[in-house]
Order: C-alpha cells, then structure tokens, then sequence
C-alpha cells in the first residue's frame, strides 16, 4: 500500500512519517511539504535510520505540494495547519481517503467550527466527514472518505467519559496537562526551554479553549449533556498528557464506574484501565494506549486518564484509522507497550 502525507515536518507530521515507515504494510511513503520541498528528510529529522527504501519514489526528499497525484497513492494524511488542511484535502475528495489531523473536519456544524477558527473552506464537505475517535467510530471509519482524527486534548478527556452516558449529573470539571509539544513545533517566547523549565501554567481555562466545542460536541452526541468546565495546563516535559476529570454520579460507585469503562474498551487494543493505580505518562509514552484510572473523592468521582499527545493524541491515532479504513489488523504497525 502507498500512503501520501501533507506537512510532514512538524512533530505530527514527523511522528506519521517515522511510524509509516515501519509499518508492516506500507510499502511506499510520499512526504510532503512546502517549506521543506526537495530537502531530505533526514535533514529535518536525523532521527530517522537504516534504510528510506519506502521513500524511493522521491529520493528520500520531500516533495512540492503541486507534484502531488493522487492516483499514485491509497491513502492520504494531512497533517497541515487548520485551514490549510481542507483547502488542500478539497481537490483531492473522492480520489482516495483522506485521513486529516486538523480541525478542519472535526465539526459537525460548519457555525460551530466558525465560532472558534473562522469561515471554513469547504462547509459542503463536512456532512460527509467520520469523527476519528476509533473506539467509537470504527463502523463508520470503515467506509469513509474524510476521518478527523482528534484533538490530544478531546482523546484523553472523551475516552473515560464516553462510556458513562446517562449515569453522571452536574457539571463535569476537567484539569488537562500536557508536554510542550502539544503546542507544536514552532519558534515562540513562552515555548523556549527558559520559559517552561521549572514553571507550569494554566491557559485558556472554563470554556475558553478551542477544544471545548469538539469535546462538547462528542459529549452531546453520546448523550452527556453536561456543562464543562476545562483547563489545559502546560508542563515541563516534551510528550505525554494527563487529564483528571471530576464526575459526580448517584447511580454508580467508583468501582461500577470502573467496571464500565473496562467493560466498553473489552474489545479495544489501546484503550483500558490501568495496571498501577494511578497511571502515569511515562506508562504510555511512544505507545497508542490510553490507560485510565477511577478514584473515589467523596462525593465526587476523578478519572484520571493518559496518553502520548504525539502518538494516540495525533500520529497513532492517524494510523490505527488507517488500519480500520483499509482492513489492516487494528494494531498493525503501533506500539502498545511504554517506557521506564
């Protein structure tokens, strides 16, 4: 099989390329990029060894955005800008499916997407789009031509929620802290090594981040009608997210809370409740996992869950809806065990 991935020099899109390139049915990889057009990939990532043979059809060096034919691949990525990703991912509808790591998909309701990043490109696109939280999409994975992966933030925060529908009341309050590279691979004061060490701070707190909608948007869907309360939290360390989250529910103790999650993930790969009591990020760093806890806090219940915001937050879960798309084994090519 032959994958195709627009903007492949930020940290996603580094991420997608080292993992297609070890993936057992990959054959061909087509990096592509603007800024970087006709360089080797290896400049911009050294990380990369042994052989780039699935990158033959290009000398192992990004390609221009106007070379691009879709007929010469099965699969495209975008891993470009919101925005930019459906102005480029438009032409190409209909050729071959289209796996889209920004936000320009995610939304159901073009107005909704409008409020938080401005007019979209194609609006006319969006009823044909399949939300890519594989877990709980993978029928309609299975035959869609646009998947909108989502954000690191609505996968960590939706995945303990998503199996408690009609059993919580009240407000649910969500404290998320993720690693630098969340923010992306860009040159920015507060981002610089100076700035971060040492130092975590809150940011876009209530409903004021630009996740919030689409978390809402799933929450709504699933049947949670809940108020959300969301502050995102940047912390000293490259990858990795923690997300508690405080529920409060009259129905269900902590350990039926618990017994439901594991239940609604029996039969998903990555998704599960942790072997430690709290986990932690290092747990599921460079993996496609997502474990999750439940505690008793008195009245109140906290799921704790955590992912690598690179890999089951943007680049695995890409791939694992590439898997479920083209009928790939569900796991093929993606790590499921963590660090020391």
């Amino acid at each position: 099989m032959r994958a195709l991935v627009l903007g492949s020099t930020g940290y996603t899109g580094m991420m997608l390329v080292r993992l297609l390139l070890e993936h057992p049915h990959i054959t061909n990889l087509i990096p592509v990029s603007t800024s970087s057009a006709g360089r080797e990939v290896r400049s911009v990532d050294p990380g990369l060894a042994g052989s780039l043979g699935k990158m033959e059809a290009t000398d192992g060096t990004y390609l221009p955005p106007d070379k691009i034919d879709p007929r010469e691949t099965d699969i495209i990525f975008s891993a470009l800008p919101h925005k930019a990703s459906a102005g480029v991912i438009g032409p190409l509808l209909g050729k071959r499916p289209v796996i889209d790591l920004s936000a320009d998909f995610r939304f159901r309701d073009a107005l909704e997407y409008e409020k938080t990043y401005g007019p979209h490109p194609h609006p006319e696109l969006l009823d044909g789009a399949v939300y890519g939280l594989t877990e709980w999409y993978r029928d309609q994975i299975r035959k869609a031509d646009i998947i909108a992966c989502p954000g690191c933030y609505p996968t960590c925060t939706l995945l303990p929620l998503l199996p408690l529908a009609g059993e919580l009341e009240g407000t649910i309050v969500v404290n998320a802290l993720t690693g630098i590279s969340g923010a992306g691979r860009k040159e920015r004061e507060n981002l610089l090594f100076n700035e971060r060490s040492e130092n975590v701070a809150a940011y876009s707190p209530g409903t004021t981040h630009r996740h919030v909608p689409e978390i809402l948007q799933e929450l709504r869907s699933a049947g949670l009608d809940h108020d959300l309360v969301f502050t995102p939290h940047l912390v000293p360390m490259k990858q990795g997210m923690l997300v508690t989250t405080v529920v409060k529910s009259s129905r269900l103790d902590a350990g039926e809370i618990r017994d439901a999650i594991g239940s609604a993930y029996r039969n998903s790969p990555f998704v599960g409740i942790s072997a430690r009591g709290l986990p932690e990020t290092r747990d599921v760093r460079n993996t496609n996992r997502c474990d999750i806890a439940v505690t008793d806090a008195g009245e109140q219940i906290l799921l704790i869950s955590v992912i690598d915001n690179l890999y089951k937050g943007a680049a695995g879960q890409a791939v694992q809806n590439m898997n479920v798309r083209l009928g790939f084994p569900e796991a093929a090519g993606l790590r499921t065990h963590g660090e020391f």
